[in-house]
Order: C-alpha cells, then sequence, then structure tokens
C-alpha cells in the first residue's frame, strides 16, 4: 500500500498539472525587479512577510523547506543567499531546476520527505524558510526538532501554518462542523473519505500547542508572529483567522 506522503506527493504532483496558485512560478520581470531589490514572499495565503523577518541575505545559508515551486527561493537567490530547497514533489522541485536555469543563478535542490529526518548536518544553515506545508505530515513536532539541528546558534525559523479551524468544517455541508479534532484520516475513516471526495491528499490537523508549542519545546525563542486568512469563503468573509506565521531564533 503507498504510504501518506507518496500519495501526497502524486496528489501535489496533479494539482501542479491542473495549474494550483502555489505550483505557479514567479516570472523574469519578478525575478529582475527582486534584483534590484522590489520583492515581497508568503508563508501563508494572503500575507506578505515582512523584510525585517529576513535581514541581509547576501551569503547567508537558506534552506526553503517544502518551498518548490520556483516562488520563494528564485527571490532568495537574487538577494545572494546560498540557498537550498528541499521538496518532495517532482515537479515542484522540476520548476526550481527551470527558473535556475533560465536566470542563471546556483541553487542546491534536495528531494526529500520532511516527515524523516533531514539530509543535512548539523548547524548547516543560517535561515529556514517554511511556508503552510505541515498539514501534510502526521508529527510537526519532530519537524521543529530538526529545524532546529540544522540551524546555526542564532538562525532563523520563519514558518507558516494552519491553526486548525479549517478541519473543522466539510465544504459540502456549508459551515456546518463536522469534524472531530484532531483532523487526522489515519486514524479515522470517514475523514479520509472527505479527503478523497474533495481529492485533497492526506492531510492533518495540529493543535497550536504542537505548532507553537513545539517550537518552543525544540529550543526556539518565538521572536515574532502575525494571522493570516484563506483569502477565500465563508471563513475568510466573516474574517476569521484561519493560519499564523511565526518568527524563531536557535538561541
Amino acid at each position: 500500500m503507498m504510504n501518506y506522503q507518496d500519495k501526497n506527493m502524486e496528489t501535489i504532483n496533479a494539482w501542479i498539472k491542473e495549474g494550483w496558485e502555489w505550483g505557479k512560478p514567479i516570472d523574469h520581470e519578478t525575478y529582475v525587479k527582486a534584483v534590484k531589490g522590489e520583492w515581497n514572499v508568503k508563508l501563508t495565503p494572503c500575507r506578505y512577510v515582512p523584510h525585517s523577518w529576513f535581514g541581509d541575505l547576501e551569503g547567508k545559508k537558506v534552506l526553503g523547506l517544502a518551498s518548490g515551486g520556483a516562488q520563494q527561493m528564485p527571490i532568495f537567490c537574487a538577494l545572494k543567499g546560498d540557498c537550498t530547497v528541499l521538496d518532495y514533489s517532482d515537479l515542484q522541485l522540476e520548476s526550481e531546476r527551470k527558473m535556475a536555469e533560465q536566470e542563471g543563478y546556483d541553487i542546491k535542490i534536495v528531494k526529500a520527505d520532511m516527515s524523516k529526518t533531514l539530509p543535512f548536518a548539523d548547524e548547516s544553515f543560517d535561515l529556514i524558510f517554511h511556508p503552510v506545508s505541515n498539514c501534510y505530515i502526521e508529527e510537526v513536532k519532530p519537524l521543529w526538532k530538526e529545524c532546529f539541528r540544522i540551524l546555526k546558534h542564532g538562525g532563523v525559523l520563519l514558518a507558516g501554518f494552519d491553526n486548525g479551524i479549517n478541519y473543522l468544517f466539510d465544504d459540502e455541508k456549508e459551515m456546518t462542523v463536522v469534524n472531530s479534532m484532531p483532523f487526522n484520516p489515519l486514524k479515522n475513516e470517514e475523514q479520509m473519505k472527505q479527503l478523497e471526495r474533495d481529492d485533497s491528499g492526506v492531510q492533518f490537523s495540529h493543535s497550536l500547542e504542537e505548532q507553537i508549542g513545539g517550537q518552543l519545546e525544540a529550543g526556539f525563542v518565538i521572536k515574532e508572529l502575525y494571522e493570516d486568512y484563506n483569502g477565500t469563503g465563508h471563513l475568510n468573509d466573516l474574517h476569521i483567522p484561519t493560519y499564523m506565521a511565526t518568527r524563531s531564533i536557535k538561541g
């Protein structure tokens, strides 16, 4: 039987072929603007990350963790970061290769499963950029510990994640709460059927205890955070935050 990680890889590859928003690379003009210092990137669906969260990236070792698709990493390369991108989707990584060839910059490209031990030595990076994606793995605390391990002392983790609210609902039943928490389709057959019906891969809710408490447990100091929205849908219309982004430091 295919494991859920490989099922998610196949699902995301299919989404990209269908024009998935988060699988569309930036264009040449956007890259050129970044070279000139005009740029923005997202950790969550709608809000741009404050530039102050990054500092000067020139010469810094930057890891894009589950950040393939050539939306953010070309920007960091344009800012002269020493960049590595890790993703489990072949098509997301292929976009990174094509963009690097097109614009003439170097980037290390690594296919790996973030639910496993990350394939990097201790204290390898100055900054990790991790946009919303840990909803595709069952356990997030081990990931935070891996992030802490591979960051240098004083290194920065920028992470986007959901707060679990979206998983309370079934899209076909409007805003009726139908799901128990945590949302874990590996342990709940009805939740798996719901995901299969919606072609949503295999997704998991995570509590703030896991998302924020897990970072603290790993040893991070959370310096800044903000909330964000879906961008579309009823929860968005009601102005209910469904995502968060954090800036955390390895002390």
